[in-house]
């Protein structure tokens, strides 16, 4: 059995780990010490986090998958992500996200939308997506003629930077944090002066030292592992360019049908499987048509007729 040996041990992540991350930070009191760094005060939550919560407004509408929402006993809305592979839609990624959020927000015939709560998009980036060396870049509607007179819709969007310079306008503690979220080791933790920074990361040992979460992240990564490996072997089989195409269309077929059946959405599945957004989504369309059972072959014919159509154009 061929091995992958890149595979990276439970106890050597670092909170950019998705997996890490959603499970640290689905202990209240460390979410609460993570928003209380991100925002200079106290943070109280009304209930536990939920994590990789998916929200939903309608089937034929694309849902996603948030990897980590709760409420505070202000009624504030904070969805968490963690982003450690940079990508040109996440801007808009966190407008959608911002408008999935409220829409669930209200119940059928309220009429005020005044009692939208106030909702925070926050994604912590290894990478400087806006290229200006600040550790924090926070938007909010503002007028263009008046810089001053904001909308006041009650939206934020936060996008924190590891790879900050800015470290004198902002808080020790928050420049602390990000260090910590990329180097998450004894030592990062002992170098820090903030207290929050050191629950964090005994919430860290904690994860990385249970049992169940560790065949839980074994679990995880052999079903994207032998998946992978499943699509090249397939592609390796075929002697033709066009045969290796087909081949992959028909192995990403089989793993998206059988998400499908488990009750995965196309945003889990990308993330599964690591592939391109695009590929998975024109998969899952097809697919839909041929709910619930799924016949693969069907779905095969229809996206390689696709393919043939979009190359004679």
């Amino acid at each position: 059995m061929r091995k992958n040996k890149n595979i990276v041990p439970l106890k050597d992540l670092n909170l950019t780990d998705r997996f890490l991350f959603d499970e640290v930070l689905e202990d209240r009191e460390t979410y609460q010490d993570v928003l209380g760094i991100i925002f200079g005060k106290e943070v109280p939550l009304l209930d536990q986090p939920q994590t990789e919560k998916e929200l939903r407004v309608s089937p034929l509408i694309r849902s996603v998958r948030m990897d980590v929402f709760a409420m505070s006993e202000e009624q504030s809305i904070y969805n968490t992500e963690m982003q450690d592979t940079r990508k040109a839609d996440l801007a808009k990624r966190s407008r959608y996200y911002q408008s999935l959020i409220d829409t669930n927000l209200l119940e059928p015939g309220i009429p005020d939308y005044n009692v939208l709560n106030q909702s925070f998009v926050i994604m912590i980036m290894t990478f400087d997506l806006f290229g200006y060396g600040k550790y924090v870049y926070t938007f909010e509607n503002r007028c263009k003629e008046v810089a001053a007179c904001s909308l006041g819709d009650g939206t934020v969007k936060i996008f924190l930077n590891t790879k900050g310079k800015n470290g004198d306008e902002v808080s020790q503690e928050l420049v602390e944090f990000l260090h910590y979220v990329e180097q998450s080791t004894d030592e990062a933790a002992k170098e820090a002066k903030s207290e929050r920074v050191k629950r964090v990361h005994k919430r860290v040992c904690k994860v990385k030292l249970n049992e169940e979460i560790g065949v839980k992240y074994m679990q995880a990564w052999e079903e994207k592992y032998y998946e992978r490996e499943e699509g090249r072997e397939e592609g390796r089989k075929e002697g033709r360019i066009e045969g290796m195409e087909e081949g992959r269309i028909r192995t990403l077929v089989n793993q998206v049908c059988r998400k499908l059946l488990k009750g995965f959405k196309g945003p889990d599945i990308v993330d599964m499987l690591e592939e391109e957004e695009e590929v998975i989504q024109k998969i899952c369309d097809a697919a839909g048509r041929y709910a619930p059972d799924y016949d693969t072959e069907s779905i095969v014919k229809e996206l390689i007729q696709f393919m043939d159509q979009s190359r004679m154009q």
